[in-house]
């Protein structure tokens, strides 16, 4: 079994001639044409063509890291604000104030000595 790689240009405008799979130097279960429109090569899988350039791809991955530091940035700001207000309700908690009330039971009142004034 072999497979066509058509010709193709590559990533730096180089034409590339057409080759059959599987090429000499290459394993003999890399029969099927793998790769992009701007780059191909034998492989083992004959679902691994992909109708566009190599270079999408490139974008693509930028594009998750972009969104990948956009959500730590975004995370580490979090994190950063809940320690600060952690830290402010610790250190601006009221420490314990004497109001000058006894912290005991008031004395007991004798019903006889009701009304009497000393």
């Amino acid at each position: 079994m072999t497979a066509n790689c058509t010709s193709y240009y590559s990533t730096e405008n180089a034409f590339v001639n057409g080759f059959l799979c599987p090429k000499a130097g290459s394993g003999a279960h890399a029969v099927f044409c793998c790769g992009f429109n701007d780059i191909k090569y034998c492989c083992d899988d004959p679902n691994s063509f992909f109708p566009y350039e190599y270079a999408y791809m490139w974008w693509l991955s930028v594009g998750a890291l972009i969104g990948l530091s956009i959500a730590a940035v975004v995370l580490l700001a979090f994190l950063i604000t809940v320690c600060v207000l952690c830290y402010l309700f610790i250190a601006t908690k009221p420490s314990r104030l004497d109001n000058g009330l006894p912290l005991r039971a008031p004395a007991q009142v004798h019903p006889s000595n009701c009304g009497k004034f000393n």
